[in-house]
């Protein structure tokens, strides 16, 4: 009996949807299925830490302190994090910024392990109380699928680069149950620009996400209230106020965020940053319970006027009904947040920075508004609250639109467009004149490696040195004589000639045509002179791991046409023009303009 071979019935797939499906028409379909598996993994995800949580809150005391909470959290980040390094051997950590990188650097190519690894060690670091969220492991995992389905199909990189952003949208879709706020996500966070050819995937892999969501998860909203105040414009100067100290807490939590990472990462060995973290994160839900875990528990407490509950398992539960030590509570929690959101994923956990946003921002809302009622400015705790969410969420993430939508989609509560826009935009104008990069895209964007709306940056930042360097010039010696290089010239279609030691291959200098041309016909001098007492040197000298963007800073500043290309020894490795980037820079136009 003939097995059939796999190779050829996958060579066979391939022709038959090159010949009956066309690009544009497949491209939706593989939107749909993108969808499809964004609202799957979304599904298991949630159930995935509802099971773990109530396996774990099952040991645990309700009315007292609770001990356990000093070491289950810890527990969490030691299981996840040996997942990662002996089952997946990847860093999955910090998904948003995975997939910016895999866009702008990575061909938009995601490995296909992220379809499902982020859903285990998410699942476990969550579950176990870890204090971060599972929205950014989910849009890891919709774009990984997105992208695999692409290579799948041996789909060209612009191609690929629209079902990462259709796995992205469907993820936010699906676990969010919020169609508008996944394509504004892809828009302002992913930095994706929406035209006419991918406008359409988006929104389908968008809608088919938060459809399957509802089939799987049923139709309640996440945040649900009714009793909405009506907007009115004497609210208007207290939602600006709320928005600029959203806009500068979200400054803390960006910039205390990258801190407290790079205080792990300076940790180095993987038993300290577990023993650090595991510490500080069991100790601070230990002091606050509020802050195990998502944290949605503690939002809905605060939307539905239960916020003296948060006090329960707390220290502070005899002053619960203060209204000082209420502000002083809720203060301390948005304090601290980052600091056990930055532990749990610094000792090895894995989760992201969407649901600590949200948190924090709903707690700010909350006590902003419980300020400005006491000194007499009643203002809804409720319709604050929201608004802080959005705040929160467009200052941290750089995402207005985001921000508003899904906060509107979230709660079912349209009619706080006008609330939740206000508040949103003024965060984001607020943080935008400290930092202008979001937590996700601020460590890509240092290294040059953003791809961004600004076409000439985005299109620097696709093209690669190594598609631009030349290597076809003749190499001569700071020995060489005038009459040999005058045999080089002659041999050569080049009017450069770099000049690098033979013992250890260093850039020395250059010789040009142009510079020697006046003695090169006068055979007296051929061996008088050597290329040592000829050469120049260049204005600049490339570094091979600089970025385009740096390297047409240093043409401009410069005016020079052509550079050598060194490596960080100074070892030579070619020349670029300015000419070859211009010719490079139009094909990639070209090519990702193409409607």
């Amino acid at each position: 009996m003939n097995i059939p071979n796999l190779d050829n019935i996958y060579q066979k797939i391939l022709e038959l949807r090159e010949k009956h499906i066309k690009d544009k028409q497949f491209i939706l379909i593989l939107a749909f299925l993108t969808g499809i598996g964004c609202a799957l993994a979304a599904f298991l995800l949630k159930g995935s830490i509802h099971f773990v949580q109530d396996i774990v809150k099952s040991l645990m005391a309700n009315d007292t302190l609770n001990y356990w909470y000093l070491a289950f959290p810890a527990v969490g980040i030691i299981i996840a994090s040996l997942f990662v390094k002996y089952v997946v051997k990847d860093d999955i950590s910090h998904g948003v910024t995975k997939i910016l990188y895999a866009i702008s650097q990575h061909k938009a190519i995601i490995k296909l392990h992220n379809c499902w690894s982020s859903i285990v060690a998410s699942s476990i670091t969550i579950g176990f109380g870890g204090s971060v969220g599972a929205e950014a492991p989910i849009v890891l995992t919709g774009s990984a699928i997105g992208s695999n389905l692409g290579q799948f199909f041996k789909l060209d990189q612009r191609t690929l680069m629209l079902l990462v952003g259709c796995g992205a949208a469907g993820a936010v879709g699906g676990i969010f149950k919020a169609p508008i706020a996944g394509v504004a996500f892809v828009m302002e966070v992913l930095l994706m620009d929406l035209t006419m050819t991918s406008i359409v995937p988006l929104l389908i892999a968008s809608v088919t996400a938060t459809a399957f969501s509802y089939l799987f998860m049923g139709d309640e909203v996440m945040f649900h209230f009714d009793n909405y105040a009506p907007f009115t414009l004497d609210r208007v100067p207290y939602l600006i106020l709320l928005g600029v100290v959203c806009g500068l807490i979200s400054l803390y939590f960006t910039r205390g965020m990258n801190w407290l990472e790079g205080f792990f990462r300076r940790l180095k060995v993987p038993y300290k940053k577990i023993l650090v973290g595991g510490l500080m994160l069991g100790v601070l839900i230990f002091l606050f319970p509020p802050l195990y875990g998502e944290g949605y528990d503690t939002i809905n407490a605060l939307l539905t006027g239960e916020c003296y509950n948060l006090f329960n398992q707390s220290f502070l539960y005899n002053y619960r009904f203060d209204a000082w030590a209420i502000i002083l509570y809720l203060s301390l929690i948005i304090f601290f947040k980052i600091f056990a959101s930055a532990a749990t994923n610094g000792a090895g956990g894995t989760g992201g920075i969407f649901a600590p946003s949200l948190f924090v921002g709903c707690i700010t809302g909350f006590v902003v508004a419980e300020c400005l009622n006491i000194v007499g400015l009643p203002v809804p705790h409720q319709n604050f609250a929201f608004a802080g969410m959005a705040g929160l969420m467009s200052g941290v993430m750089h995402a207005p639109l985001t921000g508003t939508f899904l906060i509107a989609e979230l709660t079912g509560g349209y009619d706080l467009f006008m609330t939740l826009m206000i508040t949103s935009v003024i965060a984001y104008l607020t943080i935008i004149v400290f930092e202008p990069h979001s937590l996700y895209a601020m460590r890509l964007a240092q290294k040059g490696e953003l791809l961004t709306h600004h076409k000439d940056r985005a299109v620097l930042t696709l093209m690669k040195m190594d598609n631009v360097i030349e290597t076809d010039l003749s190499v001569v010696t700071p020995e060489t004589t005038l009459g040999q290089l005058v045999k080089v010239i002659s041999q050569s279609h080049r009017n450069l000639f770099p000049v690098v030691n033979p013992k250890n291959g260093r850039f020395v200098g250059i010789v040009s045509l142009d510079e020697v041309r006046n003695i090169m016909f006068r055979p007296e001098l051929y061996n008088r002179y050597k290329v040592q007492d000829l050469m120049t040197m260049p204005p600049a000298r490339i570094i091979s791991n600089m970025s385009m963007d740096k390297v047409m800073d240093i043409f401009e500043n410069t005016g020079a046409w052509n550079l050598p290309v060194v490596d960080e020894n100074n070892k030579y490795i070619g020349f670029v023009s300015k000419s070859k980037i211009f010719n490079t820079y139009r094909k990639v136009l070209v090519h990702f303009s193409e409607e």
